[in-house]
């Protein structure tokens, strides 16, 4: 059994059907691990391995038998935003301690389904509004890499549990960032997926019902180790949900190429809201050369590239409308009073966050109406390459800090910034329901691992995936943090 701690998901998926080891013995190798190392990392937060055991027992007699499942006999975890029946979704609300569901998150069914064995939920922020990842139900998640920083959030539960070799897949979401910083910040590897390609079905507040009506910006996807992984997980998950099956399949495009030098490819590591640190801009200027050298065609600069201001504050009144629309009406009057004094034609994003928070249906409207124009914009540029790659977030992983969020800031080479800038680079792929792949690119002088989101076409993920796997091949990916080989 040893080396599998930290084995990819395929090899897993071999070793199981060669029978080098049983479902039984790899799920017993999971829980070792977190029994070792979760006091001091904090990642699997609600344990599920009685029904864990049974589920494996079940694989091994189904390997027996000569089934194939996809995943038959893996260990799964699950981000705790996920319905699982048995076990409780809190999304960190003290209130809702101990609430579950009737039944499973479409995703998981779709797990159970190909054969995997969920052995608990991951830990995640209250309500999902961090990259950090902390409540009051379940405590604090340390990065592996380094306990005192963040693993990122709001999937941070799932990401620390990669890079702490518990697992080799894990479920997660997003909607400012929320699987494409968690794996940037512990050096993994995570899909954030075209708007609709996977059912988010189930990835719902406690007590809310769960229908399979797609939200607006938010997506749910794989997170794995390594970039094949992650491309048969999301392959493996992807489809329309079963009440809209009824009425189409999915049929993806093939990758728009298989090498390097059939690529044209964007590299941009600024943002005009937003330093990009140095060790980062240093890891963009290395993969660039790296690509050149390789054979593909890049570039640094297109006139073709929509307006990143436009972008950003566009999806911030997408997204904080949202949040906005469940605010007490005591809360929302006071916003609304405050939000008078902010100059109309303010388009820095603190006031636009504030605007957008109490803004009407018309105000959406004309957002949604913009959010078309970029769109376009982007099918345009997408004519003339193929992707673009970007930051996640301009810095490594930041030290924990849980103080008022409204105070909080981003150090970047030693000048502070607004804390909520963070989502200045999600928002690109975010807004206009792009597929991004969140891929290791580096490390830091301090050891800290760092990415890069690779952004494709809509509903061009085969090219987005193909292009991690490359990346992954040429410059290498995923390594064990020290102190968890």
């Amino acid at each position: 059994m040893s080396g599998l701690e930290f084995a990819t998901l395929r090899d897993q998926v071999a070793a199981l059907r060669t029978k080098t080891i049983s479902a039984t013995e790899l799920l017993e190798l999971t829980i070792a691990r977190i029994e070792k190392f979760d006091d001091k990392v904090n990642a699997v937060v609600v344990r599920d391995f009685d029904r864990a055991r049974a589920a494996a027992k079940q694989a091994d007699a189904a390997l027996a038998r000569g089934e194939y499942a996809p995943l038959l006999g893996v260990p799964v975890a699950v981000k705790e935003s996920f319905n699982v029946a048995g076990l409780p979704t809190t999304w960190g609300f003290p209130d809702a301690e101990g609430w579950q569901p009737a039944e499973d998150a479409a995703l998981v069914t779709r797990v159970k389904a190909a054969g995997g064995v969920v052995i608990g939920k991951t830990n995640v922020p209250r309500a999902l509004h961090d990259w950090q990842s902390y409540n009051d139900i379940y405590g604090t998640t340390n990065n592996p890499w380094d306990l005192t920083r963040s693993p990122g959030g709001s999937s941070g539960g799932s990401s620390a549990a990669l890079a702490a070799g518990y697992v080799s897949l894990a479920l997660g979401s997003d909607i400012g960032g929320s699987l494409r910083v968690p794996a940037h910040f512990c050096g993994i590897y995570a899909h954030k997926p075209s708007r609709t390609l996977l059912p988010g079905r189930g990835n719902t507040p406690p007590r809310t019902p769960a229908l399979p009506a797609p939200q607006d910006l938010a997506v749910v996807g794989p997170m794995t180790r390594s970039a094949a992984d992650l491309t048969l997980a999301t392959l493996l998950l992807a489809g329309p949900d079963e009440v809209e099956a009824v009425a189409y399949k999915l049929v993806l495009p093939p990758p728009r190429s298989a090498e390097f030098d059939d690529f044209r490819v964007l590299v941009i590591d600024t943002h005009p809201l937003l330093p990009t640190s140095t060790v980062i801009r240093d890891g963009f200027d290395r993969i660039a050369r790296g690509l050149e050298k390789a054979g593909a065609a890049v570039a640094r600069h297109s006139a073709l590239l929509p307006d990143l201001t436009l972008t950003a504050n566009t999806y911030l009144t997408l997204l904080m409308s949202q949040f906005g629309a469940d605010a007490p009406v005591d809360t929302y009057r006071a916003l609304q009073a405050a939000v008078a004094d902010i100059p109309p034609n303010s388009d820095r994003p603190e006031d636009v966050i504030r605007r957008a928070f109490v803004a009407g249906h018309g105000d959406w409207i004309r957002a949604d109406r913009v959010r078309m124009v970029l769109a376009d914009k982007w099918r345009r540029l997408f004519d003339e390459f193929d992707v673009v790659l970007c930051p996640i977030t301009p810095t490594p992983a930041f030290p924990h800090d849980h103080s008022d969020m409204d105070t909080r800031t981003i150090d970047i080479d030693g000048t502070t910034h607004p804390y909520n800038y963070h989502l200045v680079w999600a928002s690109i792929a975010t807004l206009l329901g792009l597929p991004s792949t969140a891929t290791p690119i580096g490390r830091s002088p301090e050891g800290l691992p760092y990415g890069m989101q690779i952004i494709g076409p809509y509903l061009e993920d085969h090219t987005t995936l193909r292009f991690a796997e490359l990346i992954e091949q040429e410059f290498g990916g995923f390594s064990p943090p020290p102190g968890f080989v």
